[in-house]
């Protein structure tokens, strides 16, 4: 099926789900990755690996948001451009966009590889934590050119009508790094850089499967000729920096969270706080690849002035993610010890790991509700409202938690992401009430 029959004849019900349900399992199999690639580390090479894992984290998730920021900045106007049967512009933006993550990927790359032990040392992390951190962090920097554009080359896939090729070559990719790094974790014993270099090797070979689609010909996205330009540029940015903010913002605190936690907690806490930043990803993942997912739809029908499919489309979106984040949020609470034991050798953490994890699940009873809207204001090139929920769900109201927490220590750090989550929400409600009108009437004028 092209791509205009799948987006502006498909009845919508149909259209969310063929684009959902493969975006979710997309998303759901990488979190499968993240999820062994720290069950392997705690339990082969040990809790504080586990912690300098969950140190190096941040570093590793800024780089590839910069990927993501052009991967998605550049799908935006990608699609609306197509709505519009601007085919040749459309064909520019994708090309443009391939060639500046790959030197966005070198650049970073050799700053992460040589800024590594700063960064740990600038969390007051010392001795193997720190050590294991600066390992794991580098494996990635190596990769970085060509790693990077996994997620951006995902987008495009979607786009181009191959939601299930999208799919299974996710699916490929989790499996295929969990059994790199089985292979190298567990059998050939190289410890925690054997967990990111089976990660990456198994995206490199992802990446030159998905490319070869772009190279037939076949496809209506494919490479040209182009003339850069600074339009291009700042609308790629514009359209991106929502989404990488909310990556870099998250992580920026995580650094904020991490000091705190060796601060009240030592170790130990740095050790929790990866848990459940691994247990809660596996959410994350699978809102975000139901939501991205329809980003396509959306911005498709809004460029073609479908506003009943725009709006069904977005009713959808928050049915979905209410049951996706509501779910899991019951899950861990009922029953942490199970999610928190799959990730320790040191069993003597379990009991403060499970009472951390019941504390952070009370966030998913609200995430969903933000998420869903700023994916929404993405997809219909609405970058300023988007971000502003970013940055307040990801940095302003995390920090303003941490003030108003502070008393509680240790419990307040693990109850910050909820009350985040929970005024980010009350924010982004607001935030849709007040555009929602103006939206329509801005289209309505604009197809008269």
């Amino acid at each position: 099926m092209d791509n205009k029959k799948l987006f502006l004849h498909t009845n919508p019900l149909k259209l969310f789900l063929k684009a959902s349900i493969p975006g979710g399992i997309s998303m759901l199999m990488m979190s499968v990755y993240t999820v062994f690639d720290a069950i392997f580390v705690g339990k082969f090479v040990g809790s504080v690996a586990l912690g300098g894992l969950g140190l190096a984290m941040p570093l590793v998730i800024i780089n590839f948001s910069l990927a993501d920021l052009i991967g998605v900045g550049s799908s935006v106007p990608i699609a609306i451009l197509l709505g519009k049967k601007e085919d040749k512009k459309a064909n520019e933006y994708f090309t443009y966009a391939t060639l500046l993550i790959i030197i966005t990927g070198i650049v970073i790359g050799l700053l992460l590889y040589f800024l590594a032990p700063s960064f740990m040392s600038l969390v007051g992390a010392k001795g193997d934590i720190a050590m294991y951190g600066v390992k794991y962090a580098r494996v990635y920097a190596i990769f970085s050119p060509i790693s990077t554009l996994f997620f951006a080359v995902d987008n495009y896939l979607r786009i181009s009508g191959k939601i299930k090729t999208s799919m299974y070559l996710n699916i490929f990719m989790s499996i295929g790094t969990v059994l790199t790094e089985l292979l190298f974790v567990v059998g050939f014993n190289w410890g925690i850089q054997g967990a990111a270099f089976g990660a990456n090797i198994v995206l490199v070979i992802c990446i030159g499967i998905a490319y070869s689609f772009f190279f037939t010909g076949k496809l209506q996205l494919k490479f040209v000729k182009f003339k850069a330009n600074s339009k291009m540029l700042k609308e790629i940015v514009s359209n991106g920096t929502p989404a990488f903010l909310t990556n870099v913002a998250g992580r920026l605190f995580s650094i904020v969270m991490n000091i705190m936690l060796i601060k009240f907690g030592g170790d130990n806490a740095v050790v929790v706080y990866g848990i459940l930043f691994t247990i809660g990803g596996i959410v994350e993942q699978m809102l975000y690849g139901v939501l991205d997912s329809l980003q396509p739809a959306i911005g498709y029908n809004y460029g073609a002035n479908e506003n009943q499919r725009v709006t069904l489309l977005v009713k959808y979106s928050f049915i979905a993610g209410a049951i996706i984040s509501i779910f899991f949020a019951i899950l861990m609470f009922v029953i942490p010890e199970t999610f928190s034991s799959a990730f320790l050798n040191d069993f003597s953490l379990l009991e403060y790991s499970a009472h951390a994890l019941r504390l952070f699940s009370i966030a998913y009873l609200f995430k969903w509700i933000s998420h869903t809207i700023q994916t929404f204001l993405l997809a219909i090139e609405k970058p300023l409202p988007a971000l502003a929920i970013s940055i307040s769900i990801c940095l302003v109201f995390p920090l303003v938690a941490i003030a108003i927490l502070l008393p509680l220590k240790l419990d307040g750090l693990w109850l910050n992401y909820a009350t985040a989550c929970l005024l980010s929400a009350i924010f982004a409600v607001i935030m849709l009430i007040v555009m929602r009108k103006k939206l329509f009437l801005q289209k309505e004028k604009e197809s008269e």
